[in-house]
C-alpha cells in the first residue's frame, strides 16, 4: 500500500499530541443499550493500541446508525465506551457532543495514553453533507488523523474526507491498511473460483463497484435490502422489505446507461456469472431477510452448480 499508514508514524507524531481517529463502531445495540456485537471494535482495538503505547491522545469520532434530524438518544454512542472501556481495560472518557467548547476542551484536558470518544457524528446534521464548516469544528478536537473506518471509507462526509484535508499528517490505521492490502490482493491474483458478496440497503452507492468487480468475478452474490431491487427488476414481490427506485442507471442490453436502479439491475442479470439473493429465488419472504447462514449456503451451492460446477 502507497498511503502512509499509523504504523509509519515516528514518535515525535504521536507522543503528547491528539490524534483524531475515525473509527468504525457502527455496532447493533440491544434492550438497555448494550452492544451485542462488538467485532467492529475490536477491530479498532491494534490501532488504539499502537496510539496509546506511543504515548498519544487519542480522540474518536465515529457513526452509529442513521438518526433523523439531530441527536436521538437510541442512537448513542455511550454503550459503545462503556464496552471500549471494558476491551482495552482503561478509561475511555465520552464527550455527549461532537464539537463545540465542550468536546474540544475534553480533548485538551487528556494524558498521554488516553481515550475519550465523542458523540455520533451524525448527531450534526453537515456530516454527511461533508460540511466544510463542521470539519474545521472536528479539527480543532485533533492534531493529526487517522481513518481507521474502511466500512465508512467510500462515503465523502465531514469526519471522513474534510476533516482529513485540515490535519496533517492524516494516515491510515491498521485496519483500514490491512482492508486494503488483503482486497487489492484479491483482485489482483483472485483464487478461482471467485465469488464477490455484496450487501446493504442501497445499489445507488455500490453500482460503480458493482461494475468494477463484473469483469473480474466468476459469480457475484447481492444479499441484504439492495437485492431488493434485482428482485422489483424480475418481477419478484419484495413486500415490506427495502429497495431502491431510480438509484443508478439501466439498460434493456446489460450494459449501463441511463435511467432507473430497477432496470440497471435488470440488466445486470444479463452478465453471465451474476446472482442476486437473500434467500431462494422460488420462496421469496415478505420481508426479504439477509445473508445468514441457511440461506448463504443455499447461495453458495446454487452458485456453484448454475455457474460453476
Amino acid at each position: 500500500m502507497n498511503k502512509r499508514t499509523v504504523a509509519t508514524l515516528a514518535p515525535a507524531e504521536m507522543k503528547g499530541r491528539r490524534a483524531l481517529v475515525r473509527v468504525d463502531f457502527n455496532v447493533p445495540l440491544g434492550e438497555g443499550g448494550t452492544v451485542t456485537d462488538d467485532t467492529r471494535i475490536r477491530a479498532a482495538l491494534p490501532t488504539l493500541q499502537l496510539l496509546i503505547t506511543g504515548g498519544a491522545r487519542v480522540v474518536l469520532c465515529s457513526h452509529l446508525g442513521r438518526p433523523k434530524g439531530g441527536p436521538d438518544p437510541k442512537y448513542s454512542l455511550a454503550p459503545v465506551a462503556r464496552r471500549l472501556q471494558e476491551l482495552l481495560g482503561k478509561p475511555v472518557a465520552f464527550c455527549p457532543t461532537v464539537v463545540g467548547a465542550e468536546a474540544e476542551s475534553a480533548s485538551r484536558t487528556l494524558k498521554d495514553g488516553e481515550v475519550l470518544l465523542v458523540e455520533n457524528t451524525r448527531f450534526e446534521k453537515g456530516e454527511e453533507k461533508n460540511d466544510a464548516a463542521l470539519a474545521e469544528a472536528m479539527a480543532k478536537l485533533g492534531d493529526f488523523y487517522v481513518n481507521d473506518a474502511f466500512g465508512s471509507a467510500h462515503r465523502a462526509h465531514s469526519s471522513t474526507e474534510a476533516v482529513a484535508k485540515l490535519l496533517r499528517p492524516a494516515v491510515a490505521g491498521l485496519l483500514m491498511e490491512k482492508e486494503l492490502e488483503y482486497l487489492g490482493g484479491a483482485l489482483e491474483h483472485p483464487k478461482r473460483p471467485f465469488v464477490a458478496i455484496l450487501g446493504g440497503s442501497k445499489i445507488s452507492g455500490k453500482i460503480d463497484v458493482i461494475e468494477a468487480l463484473l469483469p473480474k468475478v466468476d459469480a457475484l452474490l447481492v444479499g441484504g435490502a439492495m437485492a431488493c431491487t434485482f428482485y422489483k427488476a424480475m418481477g419478484f414481490e419484495t413486500g415490506t422489505s427495502l429497495g431502491t427506485r431510480g438509484a443508478g442507471r439501466s439498460s434493456g442490453e446489460g450494459r449501463p446507461g441511463e435511467g432507473g436502479g430497477a432496470g440497471f439491475a435488470s440488466g445486470f442479470f444479463c452478465e453471465p456469472g451474476v446472482i442476486a439473493l437473500t434467500a431462494l429465488l422460488s420462496h421469496v419472504p415478505w420481508a426479504t431477510c439477509g445473508l445468514n447462514p441457511p440461506d448463504f449456503k443455499s447461495a453458495c451451492a446454487w452458485t456453484y452448480h448454475w455457474e460453476l460446477g
